[in-house]
């Protein structure tokens, strides 16, 4: 009994940094000096059709599906209209943290007419942001309600 104890706190020993709260800044995985994260053909106030593809660049690092853990790589994160997340926590997943764990590098994209801003994110494999955070600068969109497709 004794024996079967011990066995089940090493074990719970050996993956507590799995269950551990927030990695601390110098845990989480580092990015290169001069890593970026950009829009391809996409500039700040441009007035976009409301169905577009979007496309990202990466300079610096290399993209890998999440769950690697191969250094200087990483996975974009499409963020829609909001402020960055805690940069020491996984990205949330919803219709406003868009995550991109295969590795894309483009994504098609459906927007209501009016504002947006658009932010891209690089995460590790475990969707934690990079130390220091590769980020992209906001961009601001207009979707011309012109431009929406109107149903037939």
């Amino acid at each position: 009994m004794i024996r079967m104890l011990v066995r089940v706190m090493a074990l719970l020993l050996a993956f507590a940094p799995l269950f551990a709260g927030n990695p601390r800044a110098d845990e989480r995985n580092p990015s290169p000096k001069g890593a970026k994260v950009f829009f391809l053909d996409l500039k700040d106030g441009q007035t976009i059709p409301a169905e577009t593809t979007i496309r990202f660049g990466i300079s610096g690092m290399d993209l890998a599906a999440a769950g690697s853990s191969r250094p200087n790589t990483g996975h974009h994160h499409l963020l829609i209209d909001v402020e960055l997340p805690p940069l020491d926590q996984p990205i949330p997943s919803d219709f406003n943290h868009i995550h991109f764990g295969r590795g894309d590098d483009e994504t098609e994209l459906s927007l209501t007419p009016g504002k947006h801003t658009l932010q891209l994110l690089l995460s590790d494999g475990k969707h934690v942001p990079h130390n220091p955070p590769v980020v992209s600068p906001v961009i601001r969109v207009f979707v011309d309600p012109a431009m929406v497709e109107k149903p037939r």
